[in-house]
């Protein structure tokens, strides 16, 4: 990957500005709007953010995007469409559904969310389905089948980070698949084993060096019957730290869009410090970069940005609940061009521009 990460990456990020930040009167909103979902429906351009009430307790809300010439300066409040009220969605040490990313999939006519459901044992993916971004149906928490070629049961690990792709791939066992992102964690890279840990360290937790993996969905099964969404199977690494702003970690961000070199994802490193037991963290930095992924085995990278495209630099970047982070979830395309919605200290709601370099 060094030597292809040695041309120049093709796409760069512009700052657009603030979008949206806490309503002070909403109690839902208390801790902060954040790590939003986005889309079109119809001709309306919709916001899915996640809103965070004291205690840490989250929700996911709907609003409106108002356009100004083409570009996203504010959003209109709409509700809530999901909160947590499922058993996987809430437990004895927190309760959410947290953030959103959705990719709409002609191949289904639906809109996909995966979803961080935090429950009983911690957080863990889950998924939601809609017609129109404001009506959702729950299809479930996530399992993963396990399959020799694996090696690992992922059902054993907390997971995040989860984005589906929006068009059918061929998947390594050669079905016609939905690809789907996502980040367990904790699961050990396949390059490491466990005698390259400290003695004191187990295998679990910043030690795997959390990661991109890729698992997969028949497209027949899912037409039949979109709760099958919630079944992945056919588990590949995809991508794990390489560089020094993504040391500690490193997840999938804002659905893969279809670009001349491939598929584009846009991702998220992070450096610092985690302390363990504490949901958020004081020390550590998220920045935003880039992968380019190969059209037809998307689990394969072609090209990744060996520096950021976006990092915590404006004040309302590096001041809030988490100081210094972008965090970029949704990307949605406007008269041509193409505007990434991420998460700023974990607080408010920005906006860039993706633009070929």
């Amino acid at each position: 990957m060094n030597d292809q990460a040695a041309s120049a990456f093709p796409y760069h990020l512009e700052r657009e500005g603030l979008l949206m930040q806490p309503d002070p009167l909403d109690p839902r909103e208390a801790e902060g709007v954040l790590n939003p979902a986005a889309g079109w429906s119809g001709n309306q351009l919709y916001l899915l953010p996640r809103l965070v009430a004291a205690g840490n307790i989250s929700r996911i809300g709907l609003s409106r995007v108002e356009l100004d010439g083409g570009r996203p300066v504010g959003v209109t409040r709409l509700g809530v469409v999901l909160e947590p009220r499922m058993t996987w969605e809430s437990g004895p040490l927190n309760a959410g559904v947290e953030d959103p990313r959705v990719t709409w999939i002609p191949a289904l006519q639906l809109h996909v969310m995966t979803y961080v459901a935090y429950g009983p044992t911690g957080p863990r993916t889950a998924i939601a389905t809609s017609a129109d971004l404001v009506a959702w149906q729950r299809q479930g928490p996530v399992t993963y089948r396990w399959d020799a070629a694996s090696e690992v049961d992922l059902n054993l690990y907390h997971n995040k980070d989860a984005v589906f792709l929006p068009e059918p791939v061929t998947a390594p066992d050669g079905q016609l698949s939905f690809a789907v992102m996502h980040r367990p964690m904790g699961v050990l890279n396949p390059d490491t084993s466990i005698s390259d840990l400290p003695g004191d360290i187990p295998p679990t937790g910043e030690a795997g060096h959390q990661s991109m993996w890729m698992s997969f969905v028949p497209v027949a099964a899912a037409t039949a019957d979109p709760s099958e969404l919630a079944h992945w199977r056919g588990h590949r690494f995809v991508a794990g730290p390489e560089y020094a702003w993504e040391e500690l970690k490193i997840g999938g961000g804002p659905p893969p869009i279809r670009v001349p070199e491939g598929w584009l994802l846009l991702h998220h490193g992070v450096t610092g410090r985690i302390e363990r037991g504490t949901d958020q963290q004081q020390h550590v930095h998220y920045a935003a970069g880039g992968m380019i992924l190969d059209a037809e085995r998307p689990w394969l990278i072609v090209n990744r940005s060996a520096e950021p495209l976006l990092e915590a630099e404006t004040e309302a970047e590096r001041s809030g609940t988490v100081p210094n982070v972008v965090f970029p979830t949704a990307i949605v395309e406007i008269d041509g061009n193409h505007f990434v919605f991420y998460g700023m200290a974990d607080s408010n709601i920005g906006v860039a521009r993706l633009v070929r370099s």
